[in-house]
């Protein structure tokens, strides 16, 4: 009679309070490297390396890197969903709601480091590419409304929603990544460079109200 072989258990990975906080910290390192070097060069050795620990630590808390990278993701839209819905019941016209949520995703990016690019997210399994792409699909849609809103009360000019949302998010989730090189950059000086870029192009001249 054989021997049934035994495999030895995996480690569980690491959901302890205590955790939660080197899980963000990891999640904020490994997206600046993905955003920096993409998903395909990152490696799990720089992205240990940035926090002082062997990359065989990091299976302690994610089980591979395309794992890694879908917390990423997840990390990210969690954080660009509460700045929108927040937005959404924080102002009253469309170009309000707008500024509201830029202001605030420019803050939080400087608390919390920059979000994931979120154009690209071919790299993960299909379960998570759904989950990902239904996720967007929801925040982009709810973007667009606050364009469709502005258009519709006056605040804004008549445009495509669609192309004006694609190139709000694009600027928002890179600036975290070219505004490091600008010195002395702050919130208040981004916002001035985007009222001169984006909202005096979007907004209605008074005379045509």
């Amino acid at each position: 009679m054989g021997t049934k072989k035994v495999t030895a258990p995996k480690k569980p990975v690491s959901r302890s309070r205590k955790s939660h906080g080197m899980r963000e910290a990891i999640v904020r390192a490994a997206t600046e490297i993905i955003n920096t070097k993409s998903y395909a060069l990152a490696t799990l050795t720089e992205i240990a390396g940035t926090l002082d620990l062997r990359d065989a630590a990091l299976y302690h808390y994610f089980p591979n890197k395309q794992a890694l990278a879908y917390a990423c993701h997840r990390y990210s839209l969690e954080r660009l969903e509460r700045l929108l819905v927040a937005a959404d019941k924080s102002a009253a016209s469309g170009e309000e709601k707008l500024r509201h949520f830029i202001r605030h995703m420019l803050v939080d990016a400087a608390q919390h480091g920059p979000q994931l690019y979120f154009g690209d997210y071919s790299y993960l399994d299909t379960a998570h590419r759904k989950t990902v792409a239904s996720w967007v699909e929801r925040l982009t849609n709810l973007l667009m409304k606050f364009i469709k809103e502005g258009m519709a009360d006056g605040s804004i000019v008549q445009c495509e929603p669609e192309l004006v949302v694609q190139l709000v998010l694009g600027m928002l989730i890179w600036l975290a990544k070219w505004v490091p090189a600008v010195e002395g950059a702050t919130v208040d000086r981004l916002m001035n460079a985007i009222d001169a870029s984006i909202f005096r192009g979007l907004e209605r001249s008074k005379a045509a109200r």
